[in-house]
């Protein structure tokens, strides 16, 4: 939920949708508003006109009492008994005794229009809603009229329509207007879509971009973007020159350094060895070896801290192994060992710099070559994010309580061979830098099992 909350595509949807959504339905709401407020102002209008032939058709007689002129009303419904049009005159105000409707259509049959008590000028028009004779809706339209003289008398003319049709109408109106704002909704919601889509498809590319930046396809984002991405990637690539800049010198440096420790350490070991042979001589010649596998063995973590995790790094891993197998076949070739890396699978990579490589696969290659009895074996696998690289030997094998405390710098099970015990203290720290491990098990030929994990590149 949070990973879908913090979706920049999602935000984007969410308030174009609801933007939409408040505007179709204002729209509706509006255009179904004026649409109701046009069809009762004509319905108003033609109960206007109606009114207007009433008024003109009433006449008085002497004894001031109204009448309808003999040409009559010109509209049939009229004469239609509860047609839906009614007219009506009554006394105002009304004399006890007196029926409210002093005249009335025809098509009012044997009811009356009962209309609120209203205070009417001369010539003014009111209009109300009523209920008619048959229980439906009717708009009423109203004015008073006074009686010419001798008798001076003042009438109520009223003219009533049914309003079913023109609710229907509004209502049928309503319906249509709605599908149509509906459609046009889902039109606009697939090209909101279409919009983001498109909108956001740069940042896909720029995606794409550092995924193989990361997986060491790729030194520095490529390819074309929008003027609002391009200082983002300017700046990034920009970092991504600064760290290669950073690592390049801290290899420089390291290199330097070595270069200026092993000129003396040479004098040294050879000074020592010129000398007439005796414990300090040999002391020196130690030291001098212990020294440049400490150098050695530092600087090997001083190189891979400075360039673990730097974007872009990939090494494969076949040509490094078929390098090592052959170096180690020619190191040791006076016991005739069977290397073999059958059960590699192709095209797998190491997310870092190919001299850490060599340094962890060429120690645990030496040590297994060192104590197999007839052969060694490499095994590498790709897993989810890891690579895993097995070295197998037929040897003796470690005890398994001994196993974790050889994986600690400078111990050696075997004094009576040469070395300082930090070939796979070596392997350990370098791994454990790139964020892998080593591991150590009994292999099937009853031997050693080294397991290296270490990052894999894409």
């Amino acid at each position: 939920m949070r990973a879908r909350a913090g979706s920049l595509r999602l935000r984007l949807l969410g308030a174009t949708l609801a933007t939409l959504v408040v505007a179709l339905v204002g729209a509706h709401w509006w255009l179904t508003g004026l649409f109701r407020d046009h069809v009762l102002q004509q319905f108003d209008a033609s109960l206007s006109q109606q009114l207007d032939q009433l008024t003109a058709r009433l006449e008085f007689d002497a004894q001031g009492l109204p009448a309808v002129g003999p040409r009559g009303m010109s509209d049939p419904r009229w004469e239609k008994p509860y047609s839906g049009l009614y007219w009506q005159v009554q006394r105002l105000p009304v004399l006890a005794g007196e029926r409210r409707a002093v005249l009335r259509s025809r098509s009012l049959w044997d009811a009356e229009l009962a209309l609120p008590d209203d205070a009417l000028a001369d010539g003014t028009i009111h209009r109300h809603d009523i209920t008619g004779p048959r229980g439906e809706a009717l708009r009423v339209v109203e004015r008073s009229l006074q009686a010419p003289e001798p008798v001076e008398s003042r009438w109520r003319l009223m003219v009533a329509g049914d309003l079913r049709e023109a609710l229907t109408a509004v209502d049928r109106f309503t319906g249509v207007l709605g599908a149509s704002l509906g459609g046009l909704g889902v039109l606009l919601a697939l090209a909101a879509l279409a919009q983001v889509a498109v909108g956001l498809a740069p940042l896909k590319t720029m995606q794409q971009g550092l995924q193989r930046v990361r997986e060491g396809r790729q030194q520095r984002l490529q390819g074309r973007f929008p003027e609002e991405l391009q200082p983002l990637i300017d700046e990034f690539n920009g970092v991504l020159d600064r760290n290669t800049e950073v690592v390049e010198r801290a290899r420089a440096q390291a290199g330097n350094l070595a270069h200026a420790l092993k000129t003396p350490l040479a004098i040294l070991r050879q000074a020592a060895r010129k000398v007439e042979p005796s414990e300090f001589s040999e002391l020196v010649g130690e030291q001098v070896q212990v020294a440049e596998r400490q150098m050695h063995w530092h600087l090997a973590r001083a190189r891979a801290a400075a360039t673990q995790g730097v974007p872009g790094q990939r090494t494969a891993l076949e040509p490094v192994l078929a390098s090592l197998l052959r170096a180690m076949d020619k190191l040791h070739a006076e016991r005739h060992l069977d290397l073999g890396a059958d059960d590699v699978a192709p095209g797998l990579a190491f997310a870092g710099e190919e001299q850490d490589l060599q340094e962890m696969l060429g120690n645990l290659l030496d040590n297994a070559c060192r104590s197999a009895r007839s052969a060694v074996s490499v095994k590498a696998s790709r897993d989810g994010p890891s690579l895993r690289i097995h070295v197998d030997d037929d040897g003796p094998g470690i005890a398994p309580e001994q196993r974790a405390v050889v994986l600690q710098r400078g111990v050696r099970l075997d004094e009576s061979r040469d070395g300082s015990g930090l070939g796979l203290a070596i392997v350990v720290d370098l791994a454990r830098l790139y964020g892998g491990d080593v591991t150590l098990d009994r292999a099937d030929a009853g031997g050693l099992s080294v397991r290296l994990s270490l990052p894999a590149a894409g």
